[in-house]
């Protein structure tokens, strides 16, 4: 199958609508969920996309990256719309500079059950009310380096699939399974305690345990919760976890940002 190279003369063509004029809720689609439709943005992160079993719609890009850096994506595609221009015309189009040159739009994936994906896991990361997309992208990209087998996020958490916190991911997004909970967290806490996690917030509470306290790494089943960039987490989180635990600070620091900080937390209550 051979691509279809096509030069935009139109930017009006309701072909280019997925880069041009539909915002990213817009593409989510929630009131036809096997309509909505995702931005992967680089070959890195739409090779790891395609890994992951992602359908192609189609692809933008740069001239010069048909028979360069995008080549590989383009034979694997198949015979998707490959449309194309000079980076000006593109970034007029978009409203953004391509970080990366290629753009490709691809169908969601339909998420696993919470119960699915808790069901071989022995570390999970949860998320709570994480909106900023970057943050959501970096926590992923530790999660999958760091030793974690899921990720959960809240209802009130940002679309890893939004196209800045999947090129943050670096395309892990694609190589970790992860979904959206149940009503948070009632019924999300509900089911990790079910399946047999001891659940742990991150927080700064008085009678937190030190990260590196043996007693938690040795668990066998380890929910590692985490909460927004500027509250944290909920109070009513914090009193159903099993235990509140910090990363021992100096020089006055109390905190950190939320993606450091699960990259830290990740590192040291990995199975061992």
């Amino acid at each position: 199958m051979m691509a279809q190279i096509i030069e935009i003369t139109d930017f009006s063509a309701p072909e280019l609508d997925v880069y041009a004029r539909l915002t990213e809720a817009q593409l989510l689609n929630r009131f036809e969920p096997a309509k909505g439709m995702f931005i992967a943005e680089s070959p890195k992160v739409i090779h790891r996309a395609l890994d992951g079993g992602c359908r192609p719609v189609s692809l933008l890009m740069e001239r010069k990256d048909i028979d360069g850096s995008a080549e590989d994506v383009i034979r694997r595609c198949g015979d998707v719309p490959v449309f194309t221009a000079d980076r000006e015309v593109l970034a007029q189009l978009t409203g953004y500079h391509l970080t990366r040159g290629v753009l490709c739009a691809m169908y969601r994936p339909q998420l696993p059950r919470m119960e699915d994906i808790l069901k071989n896991a022995h570390r999970v990361a949860v998320l709570e009310n994480v909106m900023n997309p970057t943050n959501v992208g970096a926590i992923f990209r530790s999660a999958a380096a760091l030793g974690m087998d899921a990720v959960l996020l809240s209802p009130g958490c940002s679309d890893p699939l939004y196209r800045r916190s999947a090129r943050v991911s670096m395309g892990t997004v694609f190589q970790i399974p992860w979904t959206f909970t149940p009503p948070w967290p009632e019924t999300g806490m509900e089911i990790l305690k079910e399946m047999g996690f001891h659940t742990v917030a991150m927080a700064l509470k008085d009678d937190s345990l030190s990260i590196d306290d043996p007693r938690l790494a040795a668990r066998e089943r380890l929910a590692v919760i985490l909460g927004s960039e500027g509250d944290g987490l909920t109070d009513g989180t914090i009193a159903q976890c099993d235990d509140t635990v910090r990363i021992p600070m100096y020089h006055g620091v109390d905190s950190l940002n939320v993606a450091a900080a699960s990259a830290v937390a990740f590192w040291e209550l990995r199975k061992r």
